[in-house]
């Protein structure tokens, strides 16, 4: 019988290390070298495919036998018809100015993800769109002070107190909010041979 190919997410991420640690199999992670800056005029979820597929492919060129998954999160807010970048705020201010901003809106959240083995290359985009509650700078604040979310997209974890926030969620994937979507990607390695 012949074993599958190795796996390595190509991410530092301890979130999409945790949404792939759900799968039970063995792989390693190893952080990706690549240039994260904004195009201009690039759309979020052609920024996630490009993104994902940059990671998974600079991992790849390293490890050219390995199953590489390599993913990307691109958070957004519509305004005037065109979509204001939403980032990890890295801090409680630009925290609380993105909640504030998506407070009785709705943002999306476009998970981009790459499979690669070798030339092989699949790619899969699952947007999430969540609708927030109408939130008052208390509410605000006493989010952060429960669950100070700041590496993450929008400044709030949904696998946590996040979920307070909202008013809804539509998405095909749950587990893409959080960063990596487990059901294709569980197709994607069932069809490479990796048994899910």
């Amino acid at each position: 019988m012949i074993s599958p190919p190795r796996l390595i997410l190509a991410s530092t991420s301890p979130h999409r290390r945790l949404l792939l640690e759900r799968l039970g199999l063995p792989f390693e992670a190893l952080g990706p070298a690549v240039d994260e800056s904004l195009l201009s005029g690039e759309p979020p979820q052609a920024r996630a495919g490009r993104l994902a597929r940059a990671k998974a492919a600079a991992v790849a060129a390293q490890h050219p036998s390995v199953i590489v998954i390599g993913s990307d999160q691109v958070a957004s807010l519509a305004a005037g018809g065109t979509a204001r970048i939403l980032r990890k705020p890295g801090d409680r201010d630009t925290c609380r100015a993105q909640l504030a901003a998506m407070s009785g809106h709705v943002a999306r959240f476009d998970t981009a993800v790459a499979v690669r083995l070798g030339d092989r290359e699949l790619v899969h985009s699952e947007p999430t769109d969540v609708r927030f509650r109408l939130l008052t700078t208390a509410q605000i604040e006493h989010y952060m002070d429960r669950e100070p979310a700041f590496d993450c997209a929008g400044g709030f974890k949904c696998e946590g107190l996040g979920v307070t926030l909202f008013d809804s969620m539509q998405t095909r994937d749950p587990t893409a909010l959080v960063g990596l979507p487990l059901i294709w990607l569980c197709e994607a390695l069932r069809g490479l041979g990796v048994r899910v």
